[in-house]
């Protein structure tokens, strides 16, 4: 039981100011929905989520690195097969990339299986003098812009809950099946490997890898059955807390609650105000927290939501999700790291650098630059290692598909290019190719740094 929850349930946030929450407008409709959601089985189980919080302490102590990445919204007619599997592909691929150059296991979380909901910077859509709800994700209304569309419907709830439990079930078949033994990672070529730059680069680990553990196996005159397989968890930001709170269950033979609709919630900087209603579910919950620290953030808000969220400073509990933007984490970064430092608390220190280097393109495109993602994610290492703390994970928006929408990486991507293939309703990801890159950046840097 974590401390000082002893005035905590699932539904107190309610007592408190909720941001970002929908209005939905027939109320009998929405507790009929929650009531239902409350009767159906967990989409994850409570001994996968401790299992978890074990890797993340780990990775918070230098032994593991965090890989967390995915869609920046899914959206309910993506939940196919080729698009599950290509997103697992890219993912196993970069942490196979990351395994190889960091000498360490990696952690792999998903942002699938729940990330249906999205925070918007307004209530209202205005268009063509015409007002409406924003699109707030597949989870609460729709995105054509009609009134029925818009409107806020709580049964896409339960489409929610069904479609999460589609891709978890798929993807644990996949990986019970065999399609994520690090013995066969042909199964996860992505087409452009073929003829990607970086193409040798990654068939050159992939065979350095498997020449290792063939050795291995001929040492022990056994197969090597802990590699067979590899762990995947999921994540999602828990913004929709009615939805949340349904799914937030006990567990046998455990103290506390837990919320079972995914391993790893996270809190967004829009949601990580000390007296609201997300910091408030959140303290309760027995699940490793994330929370997203941007440039708004201040060191006694962090300390704040630090001693909040972390009283026993429990091992893998909490993790910090840093996302400045390269032109300001040099200079942002260095205080809230002092700040933790002052709680006592150890946290998992991790980067996103997508969120603060979005940008508009001339013709009204959201886009990030390659150089800008990168650039953050180095200097996060560097001021970590100046201050003496560690960056213990990363954190991107990416897709196993070909799509445009980020502007550089090896292929050179330019704004010419990113109406080729621009499909995301919300913000830019990397895609496959750029998203592996980034994956052997981050080792490169790792190397420059161990000299």
């Amino acid at each position: 039981m974590i401390s000082g929850v002893q005035d905590w349930h699932p539904a107190s946030w309610r007592e408190k100011p909720a941001l970002q929450q929908p209005d939905y407008p027939d109320e009998a409709v929405l507790e009929a929905v929650l009531a239902h959601l409350a009767t159906l089985p967990p989409l994850v189980t409570s001994w996968e989520i401790e299992r978890l919080k074990g890797q993340l302490a780990e990775a918070a102590t230098g032994r593991r690195f965090l890989l967390q990445g995915g869609d920046c919204a899914e959206s309910f007619d993506e939940c196919r097969a080729d698009v599950i599997t290509n997103r697992l592909k890219v993912l196993l691929q970069m942490s196979l990339v990351l395994i190889y150059g960091l000498r360490m296991p990696v952690v792999r979380v998903g942002r699938f299986a729940g990330q249906y909901a999205k925070p918007r910077s307004s209530d209202r859509d205005t268009r063509n003098g015409r007002t409406l709800p924003s699109y707030r994700g597949d989870i609460i209304n729709r995105q054509p812009f009609t009134e029925a569309d818009r409107t806020p419907d709580p049964r896409r709830m339960l489409e929610a809950y069904s479609r999460s439990g589609l891709t978890l079930n798929f993807i644990r078949a996949l990986v019970d099946g065999g399609f994520a033994d690090l013995h066969h990672p042909e199964y996860w070529d992505l087409d452009f490997v073929k003829h990607s730059p970086l193409a040798a680069d990654y068939e050159a680990i992939v065979a350095s890898i498997m020449e290792a553990l063939r050795f291995m196996e001929t040492v022990s005159h056994a197969r090597l059955s802990d590699l067979e397989r590899v762990e995947f968890f999921t994540s999602h930001e828990a913004l929709l807390l009615p939805y949340e709170e349904a799914l937030t269950r006990p567990a046998p033979h455990r103290t506390g609650l837990y919320n079972l609709s995914a391993h790893f919630p996270w809190i967004g900087m829009r949601t990580a105000q000390i007296d609201g209603a997300h910091v408030e579910y959140a303290r309760g919950i027995a699940n490793p927290i994330g929370v997203k620290v941007g440039p708004a953030m201040t060191t006694s808000w962090l300390k704040d939501l630090v001693r909040l969220l972390n009283p026993d400073d429990e091992p893998g509990r909490l993790t910090l999700i840093t996302r400045f933007g390269a032109d300001r984490i040099e200079d942002a970064l260095p205080p809230l790291i002092d700040a933790v430092r002052a709680t006592g608390r150890t946290v998992l220190w991790c980067s996103d650098p997508m969120h603060g280097n979005t940008e508009m393109t001339g013709s009204g495109l959201k886009t990030r630059r390659f150089e800008k993602i990168l650039a953050e994610l180095e200097l996060a290492f560097d001021v970590h290692a100046a201050m003496g703390t560690h960056l213990g994970g990363v954190h991107f928006e990416l897709t196993g598909e070909d799509v445009t929408e980020c502007i550089g990486g090896a292929r050179g991507l330019d704004e010419n290019d990113l109406d080729r293939a621009y499909k995301s309703s919300v913000d830019p990801r990397l895609n496959s190719e750029q998203a592996l890159e980034m994956a052997f950046c981050v080792i490169r840097k790792r190397r420059r740094m161990d000299g």
